[in-house]
């Protein structure tokens, strides 16, 4: 049942309240409402929606100019972390393939940490923090509040490879306030979406930390996140959460010498840009959920953490701001109370809910009057001025129609086309395009081939319904005639065939896309066999190269088939494949070598023969066989990697075991990790020690008997794909039965086993008998 309409001017109008609902935040709406003779109705009785969160999609269909909702379909372009910085980066794109890379335009947008979803940006954000190791990186949930989920990652390689994660890069230089961190909070309003109406409120808030800044403490969230719902849990600190009203801050900014002019100059252009970068997402999900325009609007909650240059970074948009006090009343919560209040009243006499104006569209005159009524918003879109709205036209591109009727007629005259990459094909009467960017290919009918003429030429959208409605002979109404006209230029537009030409804009250039991951490859044997291995270029090409090099120093035998790895870049993480099928997936940056290692040690076992997945240690005059722990990390293998090097020692991984001599391991020479490391001699040198290694002493089995270390070797064992035949079997028991056996921890850098080594390794100048 849609909601109702008061049956008479005597009727009060109804609100409803839904969502995730606190009291606090449909205080300031009840009771600006409720001064007002507005009474509660329900999901079926509304002329005002106040829904905290999203509702369903089909309370959007009830909305018109006399029954408005508080939220906009599609406002996740907005408020979901990931779709915030997709939104932001293509439109930063736009702008490069419009204008390229040096553009001012381009140069406005940088104004928000590069972003990573998880897990199809994994080895996007592996090369990057490879290649900048300065930068510092923190985890959000991509749709979570109140600062549940975020921290500060101390080692990128580490993030999660599962969905709903962002990776953000870190602005690890804030500006500070008595030396704590602080993020603006903002409140933007999207009065309507089509056409597009946008406002800041003149008041808002600096959120402080609970702590002094420390950029060393990272693990600290008192000190590096500002969100009061982390600071109130904060027991021992003096003022947990504080807020500082937007007058306030500016003075401070003047009492420090700085021109807060300047500074709340790029918030404003900041926050217009936000909202643009999302406008065609949202306008087309409107469509697409059957909702009004004219009955949406949304109130987002901007948080921008400023630099210690005074430059301004969006973070996030936040849907349903809080509206609840935060602050205790002498810390902030009095002013916080005036200007939250102060912010629905104005809010809603703007949109039209006090007193009720219902407008069934907005030209120029509703637009005067729906200002005068605005209170503390500041118009951002479309601006006063028309220097000022030109300004942000390139950002724009094509408007909509409801925009452009909204424009002054000098904007209208300045909006015009120009082609990019058509071919124009005629025959006869008969024209079509060939768009060579995108490969697409349009045969135009006579109205489309006028249109395209008349764009082609630079003409203006104005001059272009001239024309037209002459071509029609009268015939067709202006109004039909520019809903035709938009429906044919929306899809060239988008599909870059023309590209937007005002008196203001500069000629196109060709811009530089990022390049796409080459693939460097290399060669290396092992086994008695050849591989040939890609990756792509960049950091992680450098960590295999490091690893592999020694295996790459073969001789090259042209008969030899070279048999395939590929390390791909995936939607999350990497994989490894061969040409017929997937080997591992979901790898990280430390999982990578491990995964191609080990797929060659299978690959290498072999019917009557054991392969063994365990590290060597060894010089030329002894050999220790070591049982790594489970899980590997590589911690555990960066400090066996320096021990042994203490040592004189070299560590490869892999051995094979032949069951006619099970006392004896030849070493398979391969790598460990990307540590510089030289095979070792093929020749068994006697009974190894074997060291069974835990990452700490308390999960060291004592005492070690056969049968437990029997029981720790058979899950690195590999006999073809299938398990241990008895031959093989009773080989590795006799290698445990005859074997000396030992039980150490790498826990304190690897101590125990340093000692031990001590008194065990033979170095090349001593004849002590083994």
């Amino acid at each position: 049942m849609p909601p109702s309409t008061p049956r008479s001017s005597e009727s009060a109008p109804t609100f409803w309240l839904s969502g995730k609902r606190h009291a606090e935040q449909d205080h300031f709406f009840r009771r600006t409402l409720e001064a007002q003779q507005w009474k509660e109705g329900d999901e079926h009785h509304w002329q005002a929606a106040w829904v905290t969160g999203m509702p369903l999609k089909r309370a959007f269909q009830h909305t018109s100019p006399t029954c408005k909702m508080n939220h906009i379909p599609g406002n996740a372009a907005l408020t979901v972390k990931s779709r915030l910085h997709e939104s932001l980066s293509g439109l930063r794109e736009r702008m490069r393939h419009a204008f390229g890379d040096d553009h001012e335009t381009v140069a406005r947008l940088d104004f928000f940490p590069r972003a990573y979803e998880m897990p199809h940006d994994y080895p996007a954000l592996i090369e990057d923090a490879s290649a900048n190791p300065h930068k510092h990186w923190i985890l959000k949930p991509t749709n979570a509040s109140k600062g549940q989920g975020v921290r500060v990652l101390k080692d990128p390689t580490t993030a999660p490879l599962t969905p709903n994660w962002l990776v953000q890069e870190y602005v690890a230089n804030p500006h500070t306030i008595r030396g704590h961190k602080y993020v603006l909070r903002l409140y933007m309003l999207i009065a309507s979406i089509d056409p597009l109406r946008v406002y800041l409120y003149d008041q808002g808030f600096a959120k402080l930390a609970s702590e002094p800044w420390d950029p060393d403490d990272i693990d600290n969230p008192f000190s590096q996140l500002t969100n009061p719902d982390i600071n109130a849990l904060n027991i021992e600190a003096e003022i947990p959460v504080e807020f500082i009203d937007l007058e306030r801050y500016r003075e401070w900014l003047r009492d420090q010498g700085h021109d807060d002019d300047v500074l709340f100059h790029q918030l404003r252009d900041l926050a217009t840009l936000t909202a643009l970068s999302a406008a065609g997402t949202m306008r087309l999900r409107t469509q697409e959920d059957g909702a009004d325009p004219m009955g949406c609007y949304e109130l987002i909650g901007l948080d921008c953490l400023v630099d210690d240059q005074l430059k301004p970074w969006i973070l996030e948009c936040n849907l349903s701001p809080s509206l609840g006090i935060c602050a205790k009343p002498e810390h902030g919560g009095t002013v916080e109370e005036a200007v939250k209040g102060a912010l629905v009243s104005d809010m809603l006499s703007l949109v039209g809910l006090y007193p009720r104006v219902t407008p069934p569209y907005i030209d120029a005159e509703a637009l005067a009057a729906e200002r005068k009524r605005s209170g503390g918003f500041v118009p951002l879109y479309p601006e006063a001025s028309l220097d000022a709205t030109l300004d942000y036209l390139p950002f724009i591109g094509l408007p909509s129609l409801a925009d452009y009727q909204l424009a002054s007629p000098e904007l209208q005259q300045a909006i015009a086309f120009r082609t990019h990459g058509v071919s124009e094909l005629i025959e006869g009467d008969q024209l079509a395009l060939y768009h060579h960017p995108s490969g697409l290919y349009y045969q135009l009918n006579d109205s489309a081939a006028l249109m395209w003429l008349l764009a082609s030429e630079g003409e203006s959208i104005e001059q272009m319904i001239v024309h037209l409605i002459a071509a029609s002979g009268g015939q067709i109404a202006k109004e039909q005639l520019m809903a035709d006209l938009w429906a044919t230029l929306t899809p060239w537009y988008q599909q870059g065939l023309l590209t937007l030409h005002t008196a203001t804009s500069d000629e196109p250039k060709v811009y530089s896309e990022r390049t796409a991951s080459t693939a460097w490859q290399t060669t290396f044997y092992f086994a008695g066999r050849q591989w040939l291995l890609t990756a792509p270029s960049g950091a992680i090409a450098e960590h295999l190269a490091r690893a592999l090099s020694p295996l790459a120093k073969g001789m090259h035998d042209a008969a030899l088939p070279a048999e395939p790895l590929h390390l791909l870049e995936s939607a999350n993480g990497y994989c490894l494949t061969n040409h017929s099928r997937v080997i591992s997936a979901r790898l990280k940056r430390p999982d990578i070598l491990d995964a191609i290692t080990r797929y060659c040690m299978k690959t290498a076992s072999r019917a009557g023969d054991l392969t063994l997945d365990i590290a060597l240690l060894g010089n030329t005059q002894q050999q220790f066989a070591c049982v790594l722990p489970t899980p590997m990390s590589p911690g555990v293998l960066d400090t066996l990697a320096h021990v042994a090097t203490q040592h004189g020692l070299s560590i490869t991984r892999g051995a094979r075991l032949f069951p006619q001599s099970p006392a004896r391991l030849v070493p398979l020479n391969l790598p460990l990790s990307d540590h510089d490391w030289t095979p070792l001699p093929h020749q068994p040198l006697g009974t190894p020690t074997v060291i069974v290694l835990s990452a700490d002493a308390d999960t060291l089995p004592e005492p070690l008997s056969s049968l437990s270390l029997l029981g720790a070797l058979l899950p690195t064992a590999y006999e073809t794909e299938h398990h241990l035949s008895a031959e093989s079997l009773h080989a590795l028991q006799a290698l445990c039965q005859r074997s000396e056996q030992v039980s150490l921890s790498l826990a304190s850098q690897g101590h125990d086993l340093d000692a031990w080594l001590s008194r065990h390794v033979l170095h090349p100048t001593s004849h002590a008998a083994v």
